[in-house]
């Protein structure tokens, strides 16, 4: 064995080493709220510059990427040898989008990469059966983990259990055990961990008269923990929801709280039984306020869920039953505010970023703005930012990324353009590396 040779092997077993230390185990991160503590992150890249490795893709998809020791799990439609294009596009907005041309396989897989190299190390099925829906297929929702367990859903409703090296541990049929679904732009919220438990939400209601709900799972071994009905007023498109549930910490205990169907929700993780309610989101009682954006916990117990681009608003956990008028802390009513994509805070500063690439910087205890509306990049951008090394980064759906300063006056730092194409899914950390999902390829970008 050579002396550089000798070299390359020492290096990826220390990067391989460093990842194994570095988990990113659910698309929002951590601490579920867009922002991680790393160090050694890439400010700027290109085709040419700072991309450790390129990997393609089997198809484009929403679904965005996770890291457990040193591998990388996503979910995405697989095309068998001989299968066409479908010629059934499903709903399309009109006119839009034309940089995709179909929906992909009729398979969704989860998929497992190595982080080091980004070499596919095997994929499993999920379920069968995809379709396009305005802009997403049916590989949208995100795969999470304990560190041992990977749990990844398909937008048919099929949930999958394996441990890391894809053995499978069970699988639960949501639409089976609880009926079809009936949300009109396709079911595309991620599973949540808790403690032991695989938590899913299902809200809709515009082409169903089933009630929406949220369950747990025990994470060994698939069986339903608890049930909850979660009740909404909500009427036409509005009880359908496509965030996920995210967990405040409230005087030193543990609340599950869902946006979405008109109201946010807290729920006793261990029991799904309901504590409070809020309502705000769709204060004009419009037809069509189906909600994208998952809430962003604080560490000072208030949540701040966005609805259709306006109000946002922001709650104070405690209290029982009907809260809004008693823990309403403040609603920033613009209708510049953002629609699918999540906001983002370093913890002083939310950060927000519309469709179209307007973005701006609110004070997270007090809802000010600090600065924005301004537009930043050209849409339409799909992707949550990140938060990161006193940076955000906002990718769009032609795989341009902007990176501005964090702080109480827009910065630009840096533009970076990829050749990945047709990009919906959120950034990965781990240790140094960045992964970006992009439609073509798998990015592991690092200085």
């Amino acid at each position: 064995m050579t002396i550089r040779l000798l070299a390359v092997v020492a290096l990826l077993t220390c990067a391989g080493s460093s990842l194994a230390a570095d988990q990113w185990l659910n698309w929002r991160g951590p601490d579920m709220d867009g922002s991680v503590d790393a160090k050694g992150l890439p400010l700027t890249w290109s085709e040419n510059e700072n991309v450790i490795w390129k990997t393609s893709m089997p198809h484009w998809a929403g679904s965005s990427p996770i890291v457990v020791d040193g591998r990388i799990y996503f979910t995405a439609p697989v095309r068998d040898a001989g299968e066409s294009k479908s010629d059934d596009k499903g709903k399309r907005l009109p006119g839009y989008p034309t940089k995709v041309d179909d929906e992909g396989g009729k398979q969704i897989n989860l998929l497992c990469y190595n982080a080091v190299d980004g070499k596919e190390l095997w994929q499993r099925n999920i379920s069968v059966g995809n379709k396009f829906l305005a802009k997403h297929n049916l590989a949208s929702p995100s795969p999470v983990s304990d560190g041992t367990h990977i749990i990844a859903a398909s937008g048919g409703g099929v949930v999958l259990c394996v441990d890391r090296d894809g053995n499978e541990k069970w699988t639960y049929d949501l639409q089976k055990k609880h009926g079809a679904f009936g949300i009109y732009w396709g079911y595309a919220s991620s599973p949540m961990v808790y403690r032991d438990m695989v938590i899913l939400q299902v809200l809709h209601g515009s082409v169903t008269d089933k009630p929406s709900y949220v369950l747990a799972l025990d994470i060994k071994t698939g069986a339903q923990r608890w049930y909850h009905e979660r009740k909404t007023d909500a009427t036409k498109e509005c009880p359908d929801a496509y965030t996920t549930p995210v967990i405040l910490k409230h005087d030193g205990e543990d609340q599950l709280v869902i946006s979405g169907a008109d109201w946010v929700t807290a729920h006793d993780p261990q029991t799904g039984k309901e504590i409070w309610r809020a309502k705000g989101l769709n204060p004009d009682k419009r037809g069509n306020f189906r909600i994208c954006g998952t809430p962003v916990p604080l560490d000072n117990g208030t949540v701040v869920a966005t609805s259709r681009e306006h109000p946002i608003i922001a709650l104070r956990a405690g209290g029982k039953g009907n809260v809004t008028d008693s823990h309403t802390v403040w609603t920033l009513d613009d209708k510049r505010g953002p629609d699918v994509p999540s906001a983002a805070t370093d913890g002083k500063y939310l950060y927000l970023v519309n469709d179209k690439g307007i973005a701006m910087c609110v004070d997270a205890k007090s809802g000010k703005k600090v600065w924005g509306p301004e537009r930043i990049l050209s849409g339409p951008i799909s992707a949550s930012p990140l938060v990161a090394e006193g940076r955000v980064y906002i990718t769009n759906e032609d795989c341009k990324t902007v990176v501005f300063a964090t702080g109480p006056e827009y910065r630009e730092l840096a533009a970076n353009q990829l050749d990945g194409g047709y990009t919906l899914s959120s950034w990965a950390v781990s240790g140094k590396r960045m992964y970006l999902r992009a439609g073509k390829f798998l990015y592991c970008l690092g200085k």
